[in-house]
């Protein structure tokens, strides 16, 4: 997940574009501010809502926040560019994605010290946890494979072929499958998760750049987030039934079951709130500005609050936009509180 810092001017017309199709206000707020701090840049958030914690990817670590108070309670250290963490609550383990390394950490969660390393493909970005194969799969970004290790002894049972830049990943494990954006072929992989292979390859139509991937398991629906739309992907047939505008600079989304909510951040500083009118028809109801460089996000799925890693944006020697060091937040975004 790699996207660029784009200019305030063009979340002006964004934002001006998406207010005229809103239907109705969603009533999300910005509730709280965590503050992370430090140096470097950060991609994937997750958290644990049993455990009320929160989990940042930041430069070569991973902090982890108390969502109940707010305050860091421990890191994660040893992780060179490090994407994200999948997270195996029951066997008390977490797996991290570590870019630069072609590795992947297993941590204790209890203790948050490393456990072991495995190697994997080039640049793992996503990484899931497929609590029902006791698998954990890295999505390499750089050589366009999946590495896929068992969660208890991190020793790899495969190497499955997609090609591309691959995004994030989301499974159905009723159907067997995991789906995954390939970024620069703007299609979704389909893999079987028990023969470990490539079964299908989706073509997107009027996709650019694919990035976040969420899943509405009930109406077997992806919404996989490109640059400027959503796309919803029957998740049996790969046909696209319906998209709804969303800010460019997209890097991640979500899809709650509950609220029939689905969420999309950006980096040009705007969370993209749509509802689903009915399984196959979505709405966008508002339009939250949020801050320049909030391209990631994670949705809590008992809470229903958004969580948005972004720091304060200064002018950067090259032209671009860069981050001040020590500005980096988590945007705490939710209704009705």
């Amino acid at each position: 997940m790699n996207r660029a810092l784009l200019p305030a001017c063009a979340l002006a017309f964004v934002a001006a574009a998406l207010d005229g199709v809103s239907a109705r206000d969603a009533e999300y707020r910005l509730l709280n501010e965590i503050s992370i701090g430090g140096e470097g840049g950060w991609d994937y958030i997750i958290g644990d809502p049993p455990a009320h914690r929160l989990y940042v990817s930041h430069a070569t670590q991973v902090v982890v926040v108390d969502t109940t108070s707010g305050d860091i309670v421990g890191r994660i250290p040893d992780l060179p560019g490090v994407h994200g963490i999948a997270l195996a609550p029951r066997l008390g383990r977490g797996f991290t994605s570590n870019g630069r390394a072609n590795s992947s950490t297993i941590v204790d969660l209890k203790t948050l010290q490393p456990l072991g390393t495995v190697p994997t493909g080039a640049n793992p970005d996503s990484i899931r946890y497929l609590e029902d194969r006791s698998e954990v799969w890295t999505f390499n970004h750089g050589d366009g494979t999946i590495t896929a290790f068992t969660a208890n002894d991190g020793k790899v049972v495969a190497t499955i072929r997609v090609g591309g830049a691959l995004e994030e990943a989301v499974e159905d494990a009723a159907a067997g499958r995991v789906y995954v954006n390939v970024e620069d072929k703007a299609v979704i992989g389909v893999v079987d998760t028990k023969q470990h292979a490539l079964v299908a390859t989706w073509p997107i139509p009027k996709c650019a750049e694919p990035t976040g991937l969420a899943f509405d398991e009930q109406n077997h629906l992806l919404l996989s987030a490109c640059q400027g739309s959503m796309a919803v992907v029957d998740s049996r047939s790969g046909t696209v039934v319906t998209r709804f505008p969303i800010a460019e600079g997209v890097d991640g989304n979500g899809f709650d079951p509950i609220t029939r909510m689905a969420f999309a951040s950006s980096g040009r500083g705007v969370l993209t709130i749509a509802h689903q009118d009915s399984p196959r028809a979505f709405t966008v109801v508002q339009t939250l500005s949020t801050r320049p460089s909030g391209r990631t996000m994670w949705l809590d799925p008992t809470s229903h609050r958004v969580y948005v890693p972004a720091g304060t944006q200064a002018p950067g020697a090259s032209g671009r936009p860069s981050v001040v060091p020590g500005s980096l937040k988590v945007l705490v975004l939710g209704a009705g509180d």
